[in-house]
């Protein structure tokens, strides 16, 4: 069954993101109301003087942000660019679709962010060298990547431990 909204109803959660410069807000209403499994539709509100997100890519989810009313600027890895009502931009999944929006004006900004994902991603935060697994939401430092095997040397130990365990179960 189609769902249906209508953009002039949209109401925007009070909470901002807990730190300052940072202030995205998101319809609430219209994205409990989809019952996709991996298409996700966003209603945000980006306040005057606030930044959306850090700068980050997605290395499994592609995006498509549409500006419904004022203008912001985007930062992507080919420069900044100012956007306006009406504009729509498309996000690739890896570096090249790294993005953040700024808010420099007196004025709130509203825009639609459009999302497909399997369920899951790996966000990348270039300037801070951070991961974020989602949904899970575990925050990682890229350059404290390890090996495959890393940790795994003896695995005989942890299968005699599972084994005792199955034993004091059955007692």
């Amino acid at each position: 069954m189609p769902t249906k909204y209508n953009l002039q109803e949209l109401k925007f959660d009070r909470k901002a993101l807990a730190r300052p410069g940072y202030g995205v807000k998101t319809a609430t209403n219209v994205t409990a109301k989809l019952p996709a499994t991996q298409f996700v539709l966003l209603p945000r509100l980006l306040p005057a003087k606030a930044f959306s997100f850090p700068y980050h890519l997605h290395r499994f989810a592609e995006e498509l942000f549409i500006v419904l009313e004022g203008t912001m600027l985007l930062r992507t890895p080919h420069g900044v660019q100012k956007l306006k009502q009406g504009d729509v931009v498309f996000f690739e999944k890896g570096p090249t679709g790294a993005h953040q929006l700024y808010n420099p004006g007196p004025r709130p900004c509203v825009y639609l962010d459009l999302r497909i994902t399997p369920g899951f991603d790996v966000c990348e935060y270039p300037d801070s060298g951070k991961l974020l697994v989602a949904p899970e939401g575990g925050i990682y430092r890229k350059n404290s990547a390890v090996g495959y095997f890393d940790g795994e040397e003896n695995p005989l130990t942890h299968w005699t431990a599972a084994q005792r365990k199955k034993k004091r179960r059955r007692k």
